[in-house]
């Protein structure tokens, strides 16, 4: 298990919570809005709260948007975790349009208003595999996960979508491919599953 990780600070929130996570299961981990800084890193965890544009925004100012295109181009291991793993998509709805990464393709839409469900969708929920993952090696489909999020992710390759959650729709709460993850839950606060999470993307 590598125990290099560098956290992406965008400037849009509190990196405590997923920096305390890491330490905890042994990694070694660096902060970092510098893209030269992800150019050298091992492996990246990408964390995002609050607006998808603002994120967007802090990625932009701090000019990561190439470092993290190009980071990935290489193969190397990279977490998007909550907006972090939204960044990745092409497109969000969230308060107008904005463009992300692109890394994926599809967009970030927003849960439909029903009497059944309340926006945002926040607490445990459950985690139902598509398929496999290094990711989830050790884990049981239907795992429960702690969520905040009134968006979600729909990817237009189905191949990518590596796990799906049941609130309002059936959303994409865990995709990737290759060495490249996103997890729509937040690990850092999911307990042991979150640790056994974490502790897997250390060994990709």
């Amino acid at each position: 298990m590598s125990d290099q990780v560098v956290v992406v600070d965008a400037g849009t929130g509190n990196l405590r919570s997923v920096v305390g996570a890491l330490t905890k299961i042994g990694a070694s981990v660096r902060v970092t809005s510098l893209a030269e800084e992800v150019l050298k890193a091992e492996r990246i965890v990408l964390p995002g709260v609050g607006a998808f544009g603002e994120f967007m925004q802090g990625i932009n100012q701090n000019h990561l948007q190439d470092a993290l295109k190009e980071f990935i181009r290489r193969g190397r291991p990279l977490l998007g975790i909550c907006v972090g793993m939204q960044a990745l998509m092409e497109v969000s709805e969230e308060l107008g349009r904005f463009e992300g990464l692109g890394i994926l393709p599809g967009a970030v839409v927003r849960f439909e208003e029903s009497p059944s469900f309340k926006v945002p969708h926040t607490g445990w929920n459950q985690v139902w595999f598509s398929r496999q993952s290094l990711l989830t090696k050790g884990l049981s489909s239907g795992f429960y996960a702690y969520f905040n999020h009134s968006y979600y992710c729909v990817p237009q390759k189905v191949s990518q979508i590596l796990a799906f959650t049941d609130y309002v729709v059936d959303f994409a709460s865990i995709v990737g491919e290759g060495a490249l993850f996103g997890v729509q839950f937040h690990p850092e606060k999911s307990q042991q599953v979150g640790e056994r999470l974490l502790s897997n993307f250390l060994s990709i």
